[in-house]
């Protein structure tokens, strides 16, 4: 397969697992005051050690703890940034499926004084999984800074506390910044970056929305790459980071559709990442042409297996897609992956434990049969 060291791998996988169902019991308990933090605590350390087992026998090179502490796979980091808090208001997204439409609503942030790191985020729970992990490198999940503006814009951030836009932009990128050194000094070398603003960006109906809501829809990109990579600019070389850019994955629904035409040039020649996690699983996504400006050194990790339904995609399909990817961009650049976390919320996507671990089975069978056993 691939005998380099640094991630992405050429069988990989974007980050969050289905909740086993303990777990989920585990956390209904809690909330209902009926178990301990301490008592949750336990059964997501056990779930985690069984999920890491699980991913390192299916021969994966990366290990994730399954974002199982989380409810959703970016809120929960949001919120711990200094000068950020739920609001009162609910922030209500629109969902598609094959069978028509369903909203998810949660708490809309607000920005109400200046943004910092007090505690590592995340940084109990990745010290937590490294010491789980065995042949598998551990990897850390966390939203990327344009996910603290992009659904609430302008209108989430107190005017009093930030009048001028570039000094949130500078407290946000130094925040994340050091969030980065301090995971480097956890000793974590794969951090990966969720964003799913670069990819819904390439639908005009979410550019409509950011015009609506005063901001610059032709640009908006390129203010988030910049911050990203600002974000970016001190973390160590023994550090691989990656982002993951999806349109929307709650309970095997999407919110945004495109291909990635309108963000690629400056997306792929711009974004100081080692590799870009691409939704490809259907037609939403576009074809392979905006792979062009991929630049040598960059690995592209193919989204091709679905994670919003258990029915197995096929090997050989599988080939042809990657065949079809390496005219814009050489093999050798390529990896494979799901197109999405499996769980991206709490609830969870529309299939089973054993269509989850058949489909990374999947992934690692094909890697193999592609480029080669190590």
């Amino acid at each position: 397969m691939d005998a380099s060291p640094r991630p992405p791998f050429r069988a990989d996988h974007v980050g969050s697992l289905l909740r086993p169902a303990r777990l989920l019991s585990a956390r209904q308990d809690r909330a209902a005051g009926r178990i301990t933090a301490e008592e949750l605590r336990a059964v997501e350390d056990d779930a985690i050690r069984e999920v890491v087992r699980l991913q390192e026998s299916i021969g994966l090179r990366t290990a994730t703890d399954g974002e199982f502490r989380r409810t959703s796979w970016h809120m929960d980091f949001i919120y711990q940034l200094g000068g950020i808090d739920p609001a009162d208001e609910k922030l209500t997204v629109q969902f598609f499926n094959e069978a028509g439409a369903l909203e998810f609503s949660s708490a809309a942030l607000r920005v109400h004084d200046r943004v910092t790191l007090k505690d590592t985020i995340f940084g109990d729970a990745f010290s937590f999984l490294k010491e789980q992990t065995t042949t598998a490198t551990p990897k850390l999940t966390i939203p990327s800074p344009s996910m603290v503006h992009y659904r609430g814009g302008r209108a989430a951030i107190d005017t009093g506390v930030y009048p001028d836009l570039d000094q949130f932009w500078t407290d946000l990128s130094a925040a994340y910044a050091e969030q980065v050194s301090r995971l480097a000094a956890l000793g974590c070398t794969y951090l990966q970056f969720d964003d799913t603003s670069l990819a819904y960006l390439n639908d005009p109906r979410q550019r409509d929305m950011v015009a609506a809501q005063g901001g610059d829809p032709e640009h908006q990109h390129e203010r988030y790459i910049r911050q990203i990579n600002a974000s970016l600019a001190g973390r160590p070389e023994s550090m691989s980071i990656t982002t993951h850019m999806c349109r929307g994955n709650f309970r095997s629904s999407w919110a945004a559709e495109g291909g990635y035409d309108f963000v690629a040039e400056a997306l792929f020649t711009q974004l100081d990442v080692d590799g870009f996690f691409l939704e490809y699983d259907d037609e939403r996504s576009g074809d392979f042409a905006p792979l062009r400006f991929v630049p040598p050194g960059k690995k592209v990790v193919l989204g091709l297996v679905t994670t919003k339904r258990g029915e197995l995609e096929s090997k050989d399909d599988l080939k042809r897609r990657i065949d079809e990817a390496a005219r814009y961009v050489p093999l050798e650049q390529l990896c494979l992956s799901p197109q999405c976390g499996f769980s991206s919320t709490v609830e969870g996507n529309a299939l089973t434990q054993e269509e989850q671990v058949a489909k990374l089975q999947l992934i690692v069978e094909t890697a193999q049969e592609v480029w080669g056993d190590n």
